[in-house]
């Protein structure tokens, strides 16, 4: 818990905290930190969530901590006509030993996106709550989730927000087998039509797929 209250009092103490109440809003994105914390509190509601990512909004914090809500400046994205497929890749997509599907086990996926450690952090972000939450925006058909099987066993996949406006919302990926999430990652972006995907912030993984910094304003144009 020290550890939690050292790092929200980083952001806190130059930084007059936003919290909010049980109604559905957010402060302006420009009133975020530099690190891009916007606020504190709130609920994980689909009506919130909804609201969040429609105005370049998404939740991110660790087990026992506050939900904290987020609009980074610059932002981390992917235009999918610069998706980088290396030849190694081209091989193994080509060689078809994964079988690629959407929307086939959404629970799964994100269950096992749960139990990914990540660098620099103590617990996993996808907590109960949010699984639940998630699972609901899934059930109203915004929340999807792309699988990666082999031999009929689920070896990887990713999860996201699908705004029905052209832009889909990267949230968390895993693999259980080499290339698995990368596999499940490029085949759905090739057989769809987004215009943009959002990967919130920068992860070596994705730049190596093409994914780049734009401005949060020009972000939100694309909201728009």
């Amino acid at each position: 818990m020290f550890i939690i209250m050292s790092r929200l009092f980083t952001f806190t103490k130059y930084f007059k905290m936003h919290y909010l109440t049980q109604d559905i809003h957010f402060p302006d994105v420009t009133k975020a930190t530099k690190e891009g914390l916007l606020a504190m509190g709130g609920d994980l509601s689909v009506e919130r969530l909804l609201l969040a990512y429609k105005t370049g909004i998404f939740p991110w914090f660790e087990h026992d901590e506050p939900i904290l809500w987020w609009s980074p400046n610059p932002r981390f994205v992917l235009f999918p006509e610069k998706l980088k497929v290396s030849k190694s890749m081209k091989q193994i997509l080509k060689n078809q030993d994964f079988v690629v599907t959407v929307n086939q086990d959404f629970k799964s996926v994100i269950t096992e996106c749960s139990k990914v450690m990540r660098l620099g952090q103590a617990g996993t972000w996808i907590t109960e709550n949010m699984i639940e939450a998630y699972i609901a925006l899934h059930t109203l058909g915004y929340a999807k989730s792309v699988e990666v099987w082999q031999d009929g066993v689920l070896v990887g996949g990713f999860y996201g927000i699908d705004l029905n406006n052209g832009v889909f919302c990267g949230e968390s990926m895993f693999a259980k087998k080499s290339n698995a999430s990368k596999v499940a990652f490029i085949t759905y972006i090739q057989n769809t039509h987004y215009k943009l995907i959002d990967c919130q912030v920068y992860t070596k993984h994705l730049e190596s797929l093409g994914a780049e910094d734009i401005s949060r304003e020009d972000f939100l144009n694309f909201l728009k």
